[in-house]
């Protein structure tokens, strides 16, 4: 799971077992109750966040307002679609240079380098 500040370009990078609403929900709730709740949670249009998730999300914080992007149309979704294939080609680089296929543990070092890594749609000061 790839969650985005879309004003910091900060990501948080989930393995998940599993696409079934109980991990989902489970895994936002463990960012939300880390980082707080967004005012706006955008859905990538996926399966996983099926009306029973997004409700509940919405009961729990009823100031979260949900947003799609459009309908298969991943230009809308750009920013994370550009983390989305960041982080598959980092994770390919990191277990072809580790020598590992052990992905939910790389995810933890790619993490870390996505986030310390200049992103031009940010303000450096």
């Amino acid at each position: 799971m790839n969650y985005q500040d879309h004003l910091t370009k900060y990501v948080i990078l989930k393995p998940l077992k599993s696409k079934r609403v109980e991990e989902i929900a489970y895994n936002l709730i463990d960012i939300y109750t880390l980082f707080g709740a967004p005012e706006i949670l955008q859905s990538d249009n996926g399966r996983e966040f099926v009306n029973s998730v997004i409700n509940e999300l919405h009961i729990m914080w009823n100031e979260v307002k949900i947003v799609h992007g459009k309908p298969r149309h991943s230009q809308s979704q750009g920013s994370v679609e550009r983390a989305n294939r960041d982080v598959q080609e980092m994770l390919a680089a990191w277990m072809g240079d580790n020598n590992s296929s052990d992905w939910p543990s790389a995810l933890r070092f790619i993490h870390l380098k996505k986030n310390r890594a200049f992103h031009s749609g940010t303000i450096k000061y």
